[in-house]
């Protein structure tokens, strides 16, 4: 804890657990974190040169988005997404994904990968192509899910970008925190100790749009002539708030209210899942009145249900495990329980030509083991509604100087920067130890770094990209960063990949589409009937 001269002071962290007990019991076993793994997933819009979405479809060259490893798209045509196998180290994860990004950038011909969270230069009632994938029953039903968030949510919020981030904790770390003897025979016990990493995301993590939000500002083709609560000021052409961090994770971005009354909490998994399963099979008025097929029998939606399916839950954060072929996620979290977990909150970071760096991976590495060390008390639906509000604060104004912060619904606030500094002490107690492993300190680096946002919030990059923002506008700012990415990733050689592999992967997964489109059996609809 600290004193007067800036320093945190015991009052000033009554909100933030006492970790202290299990740090000692970290510090004793420092080899439980070998082993961590991480995955990331990056969105990207594809822009012409003028910055206005591409209208070309998916590129052909690089494969059939279905079924390849690494390369796929989103919601729509025009959004890309790369995956990176899971990795133990974070180096070697980092160049994969950059691997991706300099291959697709010398496919792209003359577009671009537009390096924003959120869409510029959209006009009015534009057409956005849904992701199309194929022919087979399961390539129809990924495009027509799509057509479901189009029609209920809207496609401009669909095609907003993001980075998540996957994680998982060692099973040796299990072995040693919660006396379990494998993955398997252990899945309860791994499965509540992520629940408690889930409980304290909602709790803490608002950390993470303080940091690193870069969603600051917006252009006004986003709002589609629609009138916005939000008091924006205007500058340069764009619409900002002057203390937003991601505009994004707000009510501007992907949400679904209704999903308010679902009763979905992460006390336990089992509770979890079965809030899932309820969802997918209630009703929902507003989105039976859109039909689940037009007058002419086309399909509109999977269904009319609150949910289509699972993936459908808006959240910061996910429980997560590889499902099987055809198996639910809830379904497969009930047959082997918890895996990994899956990092929602990350806006694309425009300071890198992969949308996220090294920096932001260790520190999620530091918060997450922070998560699962802290006591996480049980939260109810009203405590996640009120960590919402807690969120919201610091999305719409996080670098307000003053900012106060409670945690759940209790009434008791605290300056966000002294919260903020209270858990960087913690942090680097886990920094200390990771980097003890490796025989370096870049774990204390990155604490060093970013723990100084908290007393200068200039330093965090909603403040630095709203600087340039107010320099050039978005899409200049959008414009000019894209045109460097592009230029030094068709530059760079690849590292880990290659260009046979690409091709392989590229004819591999063609061939597979194939394969699902000549072996489907069923009807569309008897296809959709046996998925319920």
């Amino acid at each position: 804890m600290r004193n007067k001269n800036n320093l945190v002071t015991e009052q000033e962290v009554a909100l933030i657990p006492d970790v202290s007990q299990a740090l000692s019991w970290l510090k004793a076993h420092p080899e439980a974190l070998k082993g961590i793994g991480r995955g990331i997933e990056r969105e990207t819009l594809r822009v012409q040169a003028d910055g206005h979405l591409a209208v070309t479809g998916h590129p052909e060259n690089l494969g059939a988005a279905l079924t390849h490893d690494w390369i796929t798209t989103d919601f729509a045509e025009t959004l890309l997404e790369f995956i990176t196998p899971v990795d133990g180290d974070v180096e070697h994860l980092l160049t994969f994904l950059r691997d991706i990004h300099r291959h697709v950038a010398r496919e792209l011909g003359e577009e671009r990968m537009w390096p924003l969270s959120m869409p510029c230069l959209i006009e009015q009632g534009q057409h956005i192509e849904l992701a199309q994938y194929g022919r087979s029953n399961l390539g129809r039903m990924k495009t027509l899910y799509r057509s479901g968030l189009q029609h209920r949510y809207g496609a401009l919020m669909q095609i907003i970008s993001g980075v998540h981030y996957n994680f998982s904790m060692p099973v040796r770390f299990w072995q040693a925190w919660a006396d379990v003897k494998d993955a398997d025979s252990g899945k309860e016990a791994i499965s509540a100790g992520y629940l408690r990493v889930i409980r304290n995301y909602y709790r803490f993590g608002w950390v993470i749009p303080y940091l690193f939000g870069a969603s600051p500002a917006i252009c006004p083709s986003f709002l589609q002539g629609k009138a916005s609560t939000l008091p924006f000021e205007k500058h340069k052409g764009m619409l900002y708030l002057p203390y937003a961090t991601s505009l994004r994770l707000s009510d501007l971005g992907y949400t679904n209210k209704s999903q308010n009354n679902l009763n979905i909490t992460f006390n336990n998994l089992q509770g979890y899942v079965e809030g899932l399963k309820r969802a997918i099979q209630t009703p929902s008025e507003e989105f039976a009145a859109i039909g689940v097929k037009d007058k002419q029998g086309n399909w509109l939606q999977l269904n009319d249900n609150v949910l289509q399916i699972e993936n459908e839950l808006y959240a910061p954060v996910r429980p997560k495990r590889v499902t099987r072929s055809g198996e639910a996620p809830s379904d497969a979290l009930t047959r082997a329980g918890i895996e990994y977990i899956e990092v929602r909150s990350l806006d694309i970071n425009p300071f890198s030509p992969i949308g996220i760096d090294a920096s932001q991976v260790r520190f999620l590495d530091l918060f997450l083991i922070w998560c699962a060390l802290a006591d996480a008390p049980d939260m109810s639906k009203e405590e996640l509604l009120c960590s919402r509000k807690n969120w919201n604060r610091v999305i719409l104004e996080g670098r307000k100087p003053g900012l106060l912060m409670s945690i759940g619904c209790d009434d008791n606030q605290r300056p966000l920067a002294a919260m903020g500094k209270a858990l960087f002490d913690d942090f680097r107690a886990i920094a200390r130890i990771l980097d003890s492993q490796q025989g370096n300190d870049v774990y204390q680096q990155v604490c060093d770094v970013l723990v100084a946002s908290f007393d200068d919030p200039q330093l965090t990059y909603s403040a630095r990209i709203l600087h340039a923002m107010k320099d050039n506008g978005i899409v200049g700012t959008g414009l000019a960063l894209a045109e460097q990415y592009r230029h030094m990733l068709t530059e760079e050689a690849l590292e880990i990949l290659t260009p046979d592999m690409f091709s392989q992967q590229a004819t591999n997964s063609r061939m597979k589409q194939k394969e699902m489109e000549a072996s489907d059996t069923l009807s569309f609809e008897d296809y959709l009937k046996s998925r319920k």
